[in-house]
């Protein structure tokens, strides 16, 4: 009977302690189109054109379950976030784009799915962190349609960009 019971605590420990495959996945999208009318203006609004591709971002997660979003602390980005914050009853969380996945971002985001707003430069290079590789260069500057995905668990990493015309 002690034999059964060391067995069956053995057994217990063992399986409670294996770590469970958790997918977590990442969808990073740069900002929409901003106001370009003021070249001084660091910190512009989004246009009108932006505004309807911030709404129709919204539209493309409306079937994608989501546990946070993430935007830098401009109002481009802010702004393009907030629609599908808003239809997903979430908070836009600020990042900091120059402390792009560090340990605390990957803890609080693992086993999750996850929009990540950014720029023309963060946007690759958040990519290429989460990555641990140098394989996207930044983006054109007229480029507001693409979508970074990258899914990861503990046996494989995908990345993929998709056109997303909106």
């Amino acid at each position: 009977m002690k034999k059964i019971l060391f067995l069956f605590v053995f057994a217990f420990a063992f399986l409670t302690s294996c770590s469970k495959d958790e997918t977590t996945t990442y969808y990073l999208i740069r900002h929409a189109e901003k106001d370009r009318t003021d070249k001084t203006n660091r910190n512009p609004n989004l246009n009108e054109k932006g505004k309807e591709r911030a709404k129709k971002w919204a539209t493309y997660f409306k079937d994608i379950q989501l546990n946070a979003i993430y935007a830098t602390n401009y109002n481009r980005t802010q702004q393009t976030a907030a629609p599908t914050a808003n239809s997903k009853n979430l908070e836009v969380k600020s990042y900091n784009p120059s402390k792009l996945y560090d340990s605390d971002f990957k803890a609080n985001t693992k086993g999750k799915s996850v929009v990540i707003v950014g720029h023309s430069n963060t946007t690759p290079d958040f990519a290429n962190a989460i990555l641990g590789d140098k394989r996207y260069e930044w983006m054109k500057d007229n480029d507001n349609s693409s979508l970074y995905k990258i899914t990861l668990n503990t046996h494989q990493i995908k990345s993929e960009i998709i056109k997303v015309e909106l």
